[in-house]
C-alpha cells in the first residue's frame, strides 16, 4: 500500500522540477573551482525582460541552493525561483558551492558536502558578492541583502549570517569581526538543528556526513551547525510546511526553540498542506509566501 504522505512528497518534487532552467542575466566567478560561481539575476521589467533599473534599486536575494550538500544538486534547479524573485523586483544572486563527492556513501548515495570546502566556498562568496554584484548586478542595493536557502541552502544562509558568532579556532576565513551587513534571512525548510537531524536520520544522515562522520562530530559541531551559534542579532525566519516529510518540521521548531533559549526571536511561518518542494516552486502558492516574507524584511 502506497504511503500518502511519500506520494504527495513525489507529487510536489515532480512539480518543483518539472521547470526549465532559466539563464542568468550575468555569472562571475569567486574563486578558482569550477564551483565556485554565481548567476546574477536583475530585476525583471513589466515586459518581462531584466530591468535596466538605477544603480542600487532593488534589494538584493542571495540565494543558495539545496540537496544535502551532495553533488548531483547543484544552483540549476532553483534558477526558476531566481527568476521568480526576479519577477518580484527582486536582485539576486545564486550561489553555487563545493558539495561531496560522487562516490557513493556506504551504499547510500553520493557524499554530502566537504570539510571544509563547503564551508570556505560560502564564506568566500559572501565576501567577494559586494565586489561582484557592483559589476555585475548594479540594480542591486546592498544595503538591503536579505539571505535565502532551502534545505541544506538554508542551513548554509544561517550559517552565514552567523559567521560573527563562530568560537574561536574556526577555520581561516570563516569567521567575521562584526556582523554582516543583511536585512535577515529568510531559511526556507532548513536543516538548522544537525542534532535533530541526525536523530531524524535528515537526508540519509547528511549532516554528519557533511562534518565528516561520527570521528569528527563532536570535534566540527560547535562550528557548523545553526543551533549552536546563537543569538545572531539578525533577524530570520524560517518558512516550513507542516507536512515535510525530507526536513520535517521538528528541526525547524527545535532552531527556532534554540533561539528562544538564547533570548532571541526567530519566526517561523509554518504551511498548512505543505511539504518540502513547494517553497521553490514558482507554480506554488508556497512559493508567493516565500517571496512575501523576503519582501518584509527587504523592504
Amino acid at each position: 500500500m502506497t504511503d500518502p504522505a511519500v506520494e504527495r512528497d513525489a507529487a510536489e518534487a515532480a512539480s518543483a522540477f518539472s521547470h526549465p532552467p532559466v539563464a542568468p542575466d550575468a555569472s562571475a566567478a569567486y574563486g578558482d573551482h569550477p564551483d565556485h560561481v554565481v548567476d546574477f539575476y536583475a530585476p525583471r521589467a513589466a515586459g518581462g525582460g531584466a530591468g535596466a533599473g538605477a544603480p542600487g534599486s532593488a534589494p538584493l536575494v542571495v540565494l543558495l541552493h539545496g540537496g544535502a550538500w551532495r553533488a548531483p544538486y547543484d544552483r540549476e534547479h532553483v534558477s526558476p525561483l531566481a527568476d521568480f524573485l526576479a519577477r518580484r523586483g527582486f536582485a539576486v544572486a545564486s550561489v553555487e558551492y563545493r558539495r561531496g563527492s560522487s562516490l557513493p556513501h556506504q551504499n547510500a548515495g553520493p557524499v554530502a558536502g566537504r570539510w571544509p570546502e563547503t564551508f570556505d566556498d560560502v564564506a568566500a562568496a559572501m565576501d567577494a558578492l559586494p565586489g561582484l554584484a557592483a559589476a555585475h548586478l548594479p540594480q542591486a542595493d546592498l544595503r538591503r541583502t536579505v539571505l535565502t536557502g532551502h534545505s541544506a541552502g538554508g542551513h548554509l544562509a544561517l550559517w552565514a549570517a552567523a559567521r560573527h558568532v563562530l568560537p574561536a579556532g574556526a577555520p581561516a576565513g570563516w569567521r567575521l569581526p562584526a556582523p554582516p551587513v543583511l536585512r535577515g534571512v529568510v531559511a526556507l525548510a532548513p536543516i538548522a538543528d544537525f542534532e535533530v537531524a541526525e536523530k531524524l536520520f535528515v537526508c540519509g544522515g547528511a549532516s554528519a556526513q557533511l562534518l565528516g562522520g561520527e570521528a569528527h562530530w563532536a570535534e566540527r559541531l560547535p562550528y557548523a551547525d545553526p543551533a549552536a551559534l546563537l543569538p545572531t542579532g539578525i533577524a530570520t525566519t524560517v518558512v516550513q510546511g507542516r507536512e515535510d516529510i525530507v526536513v520535517p518540521a521538528e528541526v525547524a521548531e527545535s532552531y527556532v526553540a534554540a533561539a528562544a533559549k538564547a533570548g532571541e526571536t526567530v519566526g517561523l511561518t509554518l504551511l498548512d498542506g505543505v511539504g518540502h518542494f513547494p517553497l521553490i516552486d514558482p507554480a506554488a502558492d508556497a512559493c508567493a509566501v516565500v517571496a512575501e516574507e523576503i519582501s518584509q524584511l527587504a523592504w
